[in-house]
């Protein structure tokens, strides 16, 4: 699989490929099954792997696992350095290396999810030419493993990727894409995608379509919830973010600020760099319809958390709070918002402007 070496290698400076070690010390101490998977990584390394079993499957799937929790936790650009190091160091001989035929197809399912993880937060990080790279691996590999969920994830992604950017054409067919490559989706699963429908349809204009998949969503969260509650999937924040969405894009600002409260209420709170972010977003919904001092307040919760991520999308956000704020500093609340920010915000994110107290 020499596209993943490359891929890996071109994500990853040498410099920096010393830092897989680190970060699994880190993690290590919250599985008693670590050592195990440690040792199994060093024999990769050392090139000893010649066949592949399950094992081996279940460890790449672990620390798929444990990099995406530092990713929630602490931002992309923490995180994304390991998973290349790892695609390239143990993930990429696992794909040479023989193995039976459900091992071997296992493994290529484990490795589109890293993938998809990985171009995620190149996402995050506003590497978007990068992200298509790892999205498009993702792509490959799922295929090749038959594994239609992470494919259908995928494809969600760059949906999600190109509605941020403002291409709601092309959000609107990957989208579509994904939900008619997983017909028989749960309902979790339906509510996961066509909540995404919803917000790309809300981007083009198509206010019926966007209220019919929205609709969608909520019955298929509706009939989710009733079997099971789930953490760490989509849930119902994660739909009222949606819906927070298409309101935004069909024109009502109260009605989006409503439904991100309530998103920003009903999150668990493992997912510090969403919340940064969203509630960075609804700050700036509360001040487009002049609720300047709510605003204010969620823009400080926001900061509570800011200095614990490496984020680039939250690092956007905290340099749209400065632009958005500055022509209010007469007020107090938004003198004090300012003032905090700039003592939590690195120099290299703000301009010399910001740097001078006003």
């Amino acid at each position: 699989m020499k596209g993943i070496i490359d891929l890996g290698r071109q994500d990853m400076p040498p410099s920096r490929r010393g830092i897989l070690g680190a970060g699994l010390l880190s993690v290590a101490l919250t599985d008693p099954n670590w050592p195990d998977v440690m040792g199994r990584m060093e024999t990769v390394r050392q090139g000893r792997v010649q066949r592949i079993g399950m094992p081996d499957v279940d460890m790449v799937i672990a620390m798929t696992e444990r990099v995406s929790e530092l990713d929630d936790q602490f931002g992309g650009r923490h995180a994304r350095p390991m998973a290349a190091a790892f695609l390239v160091n143990t993930v990429a001989p696992y794909l040479r290396a023989d193995g039976s035929e459900p091992v071997r197809k296992a493994m290529m399912s484990a490795a589109s999810d890293l993938c998809y993880l990985t171009g995620y937060m190149a996402v995050d990080e506003g590497l978007h030419g990068l992200a298509q790279q790892y999205y498009l691996k993702a792509l490959q590999l799922a295929g090749a493993s038959e594994d239609h969920l992470t494919y259908c994830t995928t494809l969600r992604g760059m949906s999600v990727q190109a509605v941020d950017l403002g291409h709601g054409r092309a959000a609107v067919r990957l989208a579509d894409a994904a939900a008619a490559a997983s017909p028989q989706a749960g309902p979790r699963m339906r509510a996961f995608l066509t909540g995404q429908q919803a917000h790309a349809y809300a981007q083009v204009g198509n206010r019926n379509e966007a209220l019919r998949y929205l609709r969608d969503a909520e019955a298929a969260m509706e009939k989710a919830e009733s079997r099971e509650r789930a953490f760490g999937s989509y849930d119902p924040s994660s739909l009222q973010y949606h819906t927070s969405q298409v309101r935004f894009e069909l024109g009502d600002a109260h009605g989006a600020v409503e439904a991100m409260q309530e998103s920003d209420r009903l999150r668990h709170d493992v997912y510090r760099r969403t919340r940064v972010k969203e509630r960075a977003v609804l700050a700036e919904r509360q001040l487009s319809i002049g609720h300047l001092e709510a605003a204010c307040a969620t823009w400080h919760m926001a900061l509570d958390d800011y200095p614990l991520i490496q984020s680039g999308r939250a690092d956007q956000r905290v340099q749209n709070m400065f632009k958005l704020i500055r022509p209010h500093l007469g007020n107090h609340a938004a003198r004090d918002l300012y003032e905090r920010a700039r003592t939590v915000t690195p120099a290299t994110l703000m301009t010399s402007e910001q740097r001078i107290t006003p």
